[in-house]
């Protein structure tokens, strides 16, 4: 009896795993740099 196949499955749900926060971690950073530049611009005064 192998248990090649319960490594291999262990070792695949671990990288995919730690694939899909790996993206979901730099799709958010992205958006958090957009919505902090939008912050940081600064804004021009009407003259009253």
């Amino acid at each position: 009896m192998t248990h090649l196949p319960y490594i291999v499955a262990a070792y695949g749900l671990t990288l995919g795993v730690a694939a899909i926060l790996s993206v979901n971690a730099t799709l958010r950073l992205r958006q958090a740099r957009k919505r902090l530049a939008a912050i940081e611009q600064p804004r021009t005064r009407q003259p009253s």
